[in-house]
């Protein structure tokens, strides 16, 4: 596929594509999320079909650079589906989705070639989750990046994910972030350290992308594989050791939680009550 194709395909997927588009640029294997019409929202097969394609890159010795993007240009991916939560109702759900979660996440983030994500339009919840574990972010001006599940849903992150944003943002951020349940806009994203670059137009995203990936790609890949490891292991050393279920086992099967579906679905806003 040329890049051109690629590009077209990107903003235009054709009815009938999968829900997650995998295609290869020479030496870059592009993961396009695509459901346009849900801002990209995961489903829990395209979770699992993710972890599938991490393990081909890692597989497939002539992949070089994997890139992450969202399909119709409006989203990256705005988190998980949140109809799939109306069947939560044990502490073992709660568990269960947080230790995928984690699976998928560590999964992406042990991925053995460089990982760049190319953000436009809203980078929200379990998409944030995903594009804290690539290497490189490229961002659109529409860019908006965030967890703002403390107005939305009511649930928390795992231990895992608030170690690797600290690791990325610093405490101060993070608690900024989802405390308040705002998203940084590109410029704040480039300022943090958290976008490498925002490029001037949503048109220019893609090539850009491709253009750094190819570039990335002539570099020695033994160097890379080494680095990403190497700073992948110093920031799981933020993991603290023993039990860390009770705080999700609180939230998800709080009434808030229920209500924050709820509400989310039926487009209405929240009542909490901390119960």
């Amino acid at each position: 596929m040329t890049p051109e194709q690629l590009f077209d395909l990107v903003r235009n997927p054709p009815a009938g594509s999968p829900e997650l588009i995998c295609e290869r640029v020479g030496p870059v294997q592009w993961v396009i999320f695509n459901r346009p019409e849900a801002r990209n929202a995961m489903t829990f097969a395209m979770y699992d079909r993710l972890v599938e394609v991490c393990g081909e890159v890692n597989a497939g010795r002539s992949i070089r650079v994997m890139v992450l993007t969202g399909a119709g240009g409006k989203a990256f991916v705005s988190g998980t589906d949140i109809s799939q939560f109306k069947s939560f109702s044990t502490e073992q759900h709660a568990l269960d989705y947080e230790e995928g979660g984690n699976h998928v996440m560590a999964t992406l983030e042990s991925v053995r070639v460089p990982v760049l994500a190319a953000i436009a339009g809203p980078c929200t919840g379990g998409g944030a989750g995903m594009a804290a574990c690539c290497d490189i972010r490229l961002a659109a001006p529409s860019a908006r990046y965030g967890f703002p599940i403390a107005r939305t849903l009511g649930n928390c992150l795992s231990m895992q994910n608030y170690a690797r944003l600290t690791a990325l943002l610093g405490i101060a951020k993070v608690k900024d972030l989802i405390l308040t349940s705002r998203l940084m806009n590109a410029p704040e994203m480039l300022h943090t350290g958290l976008a490498a670059e925002v490029v001037d137009s949503e048109d220019t995203l893609l090539p850009r992308t491709q253009e750094l990936a190819e570039q990335i790609s002539q570099n020695a890949p033994l160097t890379l594989q080494a680095t990403k490891e190497s700073l992948r292991r110093i920031a799981q050393r933020l993991v603290p050791e023993g039990d860390l279920s009770a705080q999700i086992v609180m939230c998800y099967t709080s009434h808030d939680f229920h209500e924050g579906v709820d509400a989310f679905l039926e487009k209405r806003k929240p009542v909490w009550t901390g119960a």
